[in-house]
């Protein structure tokens, strides 16, 4: 996740958080003889469970609008504001809402999108102004969370000032935007192309009247994303009676406006049915392909779209159903497995097209995936979709082989086909890695391993040092630390497909160098260090020093949270420390040691702390698994217990850190059935303590894997003993092989440590 550089005493800031945390495990200790009959929870949809309103406060950064699974179009709510918590363009603290737009991020650190912007109103407007305020903006209206509620493909609030309901829904590539006008005046829409939020600024932006229902027009943008078209075409639901255009700030008689900023105030009659409808498409192409996307939901009014959407939800929703008596955990599950569907994000047209960041136009046979945020994603939201949605992997992969085209370099981070270069790293390696060794085949695995070995090979990004002296020194770029132990892990990845296609010569050299991170490591104080040019430490060395993103070691963290990343060496990782006793040792006192963070600009990404440990950041989110690979499950077990009911909860605040784009929520998914792919390339998973009595997923094929818990409670997180299909399993890894071929893992669970069971891995 990244963040602006910004200065906040992050002890004050987990203070905040702490209390905001009232989680399900103790909130909810007498939620039994509250919580619905069994028939009736069976009878509830699952979707019900979700609450889209999860995250929108504290710094989840998430957004409560409609959208559907991975689907194109986001439509949601947005305040106007600047700010770091307002990236997706919605915080929960607000009371205004400014407007509606059409596409928006979900949990990330950087605010852009927020792209075709709508709002009713109730009189005539002055759209000649500069506004620095939200408030100020004449359009905008107070709004209360009591007349504000969202559920799976539906958002609902009213405008207090314009005495106006809006609805919104969405499918795979249309927003619906419904206004009934319940108070007095002229009832009107707005549309403004020069709102922006945070980073975004409109480069260049257009609008058509084309007839009385129908307009057109594109949004050309800078920002996160340096080259952002969006072009569109809307549909009222009744004719305008008239309008008024307004082209950089200055109001116009022509039907047709260019410039950096335009805007529209659109008026109807309202006669009979007090509502106003407007259906909008958006297309990175051309505004043909947006009246193409348009076309293909011609038949679809807004209830049937809003039914078809919570279908759609409930349907996918159902490929994991879970058994609890407990309802907080229930909405605590399901509004994670609902947010890690949102992104990545449908990319291309009806008609296969999108558009790369040079402006060349690609027409695939396969869906395009944008919104690609590889950093965090790469460690359990990706995981999870090549056990859900294999399909889907197949066609990200597919994409980023795309974006390969235009930079000779897989993606780090792609936005709307353009790639940021955000955060260290090649993290497109281990998605495609991963999806290999999990048998997803469905893109060109020569291809994609030329474009790994490429990626990993080139000058750039501090890989030229790393080629140089081993490893990357700190006195050559920022982060070097950070830099040098992801890259080994992506060199394993790339010697693991080089091995598994031939290239031998590729393996023993990639696997060569992704022993790197050795020579990072200090023997002496037991942590990851940064090391200069000529081999020295980088003195002096506090490991709770953080300073965010420049003149530093470590990204949004220090020495205690960047240490622990060797997924793919992890018996050589513990013989460094010493064996296993002295592993375990250090890791424990990764919980238990003081949460002070020491320095100036403080990364505000260290978040959710136990003890050193930071779950609002994802460095940290394998770190509880590694005592499984020291011998030592029963603490893998009371530590994931801990993350599970301390890091989640039910209210706005309910997510520790940002969201992005899937990973915080994808977490918990994993972690609460019980499993976690602590190194997704492996194609294996580590078995951690399940929340649920029982889990039941529905593999592709059809057939289902079941995780039994025996006697699960807030006090029985241990396990006694193991079976999978019947017989008895004594090990904490589990293969995505044995996971496919369907079955049962059924798990005792008392309150002691087990200190037998899965003590000694299995080859």
């Amino acid at each position: 996740m990244l963040l602006p550089k910004l200065n906040l005493n992050v002890k004050t800031y987990s203070k905040i958080i702490a209390l905001g945390i009232f989680t399900a495990f103790f909130s909810c200790k007498n939620e039994k003889s509250e919580a619905v009959t069994p028939k009736v929870q069976k009878d509830l949809k699952l979707s019900a469970y979700v609450d889209p309103f999860i995250g929108t406060g504290g710094h989840g950064h998430t957004y409560p609008g409609a959208t559907v699974p991975f689907g194109m179009v986001q439509v949601s709510p947005d305040n106007g504001r600047n700010g770091w918590d307002w990236c997706s363009g919605y915080h929960y603290s607000d009371s205004i809402i400014s407007g509606f737009s059409n596409l928006h991020l979900s949990g990330t650190g950087i605010g852009d999108l927020a792209d075709i912007f709508f709002m009713p109103a109730a009189k005539e407007l002055d759209l000649t102004g500069t506004y620095e305020n939200p408030q100020d903006r004449p359009y905008a209206s107070s709004f209360s969370h009591k007349r504000e509620s969202a559920e799976p493909g539906y958002y609902m609030v009213y405008l207090q000032e314009p005495e106006i309901k809006v609805g919104l829904t969405a499918t795979q590539r249309t927003a619906f935007q419904k206004y009934n006008y319940e108070g007095a005046g002229e009832a009107s829409v707005v549309l403004d192309l020069g709102f922006a939020i945070n980073w975004d600024a409109p480069v260049e932006t257009a609008i058509n009247v084309e007839n009385e229902t129908t307009i057109s027009g594109y949004r050309h943008s800078t920002g996160w994303a340096k080259n952002q078209k969006v072009f569109f075409v809307a549909e009222f639901s009744k004719p305008m009676s008239r309008y008024n255009l307004f082209q950089n700030k200055t109001k116009t008689e022509a039907k047709q406006v260019t410039g950096k900023t335009t805007a529209a105030q659109f008026f109807f009659d309202i006669d009979g049915s007090r509502d106003v409808i407007i259906k909008i498409a958006v297309s990175s192409v051309s505004v043909a392909n947006a009246k193409a996307n348009l076309e293909s939901d011609r038949d679809l009014d807004f209830e049937t779209a809003r039914a078809e959407a919570k279908k759609t939800w409930e349907q996918q929703l159902e490929k994991i159903v879970v058994e609890t008596p407990v309802d907080s955990l229930k909405t605590i599950f399901y509004s994670a497995l609902y947010h890690t569907q949102i992104a990545p994000v449908t990319f291309s047209d009806v008609n296969g097209e999108f558009r790369l960041e040079n402006d060349s136009i690609v027409k695939a046979d396969y869906t395009a995936y944008s919104t690609l945020s590889l950093w965090d994603t790469f460690r359990a939201e990706n995981p999870l979709l090549t056990l859900l949605e294999p399909e889907k992997v197949s066609d990200i992969i597919n994409s980023m082989l795309a974006y390969y085209s235009v930079h000779k370099s897989l993606p780090i981070w792609t936005l709307y086909g353009n790639e940021t270069n955000t955060m260290t790293g090649n993290h497109a390696i281990p998605v495609i890695t991963e999806a290999y060794f999990k048998g997803i085949t469905s893109f060109d695995a020569e291809k994609a391993y030329a474009a790994m070995k490429n990626t990993q090979m080139r000058d750039e990004r501090g890989l030229q040092f790393l080629k140089e002296y081993g490893y990357i020194p700190y006195d050559k770029i920022d982060e070097s630390v950070t830099f040098t132990l992801e890259y080994a892990y992506n060199d394993w990845c790339v010697a693991q497909m080089a091995k598994a296609l031939g290239h031998e010569q590729d393996y023993e050299y990639f696997l060569n160098r992704s022993k790197s991170y050795e020579k990072l490591y200090d023997p002496e104080t037991g942590f990851m260090r940064g090391k200069s040019a000529v081999g020295n430490w980088h003195e002096p060395f506090d490991p709770k020093f953080s300073r965010h993103r420049e003149n530093t070691d470590y990204t949004e963290g220090n020495a205690w949270q960047h240490s622990w990343f060797v997924l793919h060496d992890t018996d050589n990782f513990i013989k460094l420390h010493g064996g296993e006793d002295a592993f375990t040792q250090m890791l424990q006192q990764l919980f238990t040691e003081s949460s002070e963070i020491t320095g100036e600009h403080i990364s505000n990404d260290i978040s959710g702390l136990i003890g050193q440990y930071a779950h609002g950041n994802e460095p940290s989110h394998h770190i509880a698994y590694l005592f499984n690979r020291a011998g030592k499950p029963w603490l893998t077990q009371y530590w994931v217990h801990e993350i599970l009911k301390t890091q989640y909860n039910t209210t706005p605040n309910g997510l520790s850190g940002n969201e992005d784009a899937g990973q915080m929520s994808a977490w918990y998914v994993w972690s609460a059935m019980g499993l976690y792919p602590f190194n997704p390339a492996s194609a294996a998973y580590e078995i951690g303590s399940p929340v649920f009595e029982k889990s039941v997923i529905t593999l592709p094929d059809g057939k289902n894997f079941s995780i039994i818990a025996e006697g699960v409670s807030e006090a029985n997180f241990y396990i006694q003993s193991a079976t999978l299909n019947g017989k008895p399993f004594n090990q904490t890894s589990i293969t995505h092989e044995q996971i496919m071929a369907g079955g049962e893992l059924a798990l005792t669970m008392g309150d002691t440590p087990a200190k037998n069971w899965g003590v000694k891995q299995a080859d």
